[in-house]
């Protein structure tokens, strides 16, 4: 026999710098942001169809809250690759400083 096995260790996790706890604010933040716009967007178009169905002359309107509609599904897939990478990484922070592990 060649010996003893060893036991399965998962690796430590590794520090993480002030500059990644501020990257993962940062694209926090800018999650957050996204999200709101998109909220303004929604209403913003939900208004523009209101006052389009109000009145013949105010038609235009309608097409202006289909093109809100077509940002919010543009920015959809935007905000997802923001606010993943986010998540993850503020996670990550999260469990460092609960470990006690701090990068002063």
């Amino acid at each position: 026999m060649p010996g003893v096995p060893r036991a399965y260790v998962p690796p430590q996790a590794q520090d993480v710098s002030a500059g990644y706890r501020r990257r993962a604010g940062i694209l926090g933040w800018l999650a957050i942001i996204i999200a709101v716009l998109m909220g303004v967007a929604f209403v913003a178009s939900i208004v523009l169809l209101a006052v389009a169905d109000a009145d013949v002359d105010n038609a235009a309107y309608g097409y202006l809250a289909i093109f809100l509609w077509f940002g919010i599904a543009a920015a959809i897939p935007v905000l997802l690759a923001v606010a993943i990478p986010a998540a993850a990484m503020r996670r990550r922070v999260r469990q460092q400083r609960q470990a006690g592990i701090t990068p002063w």
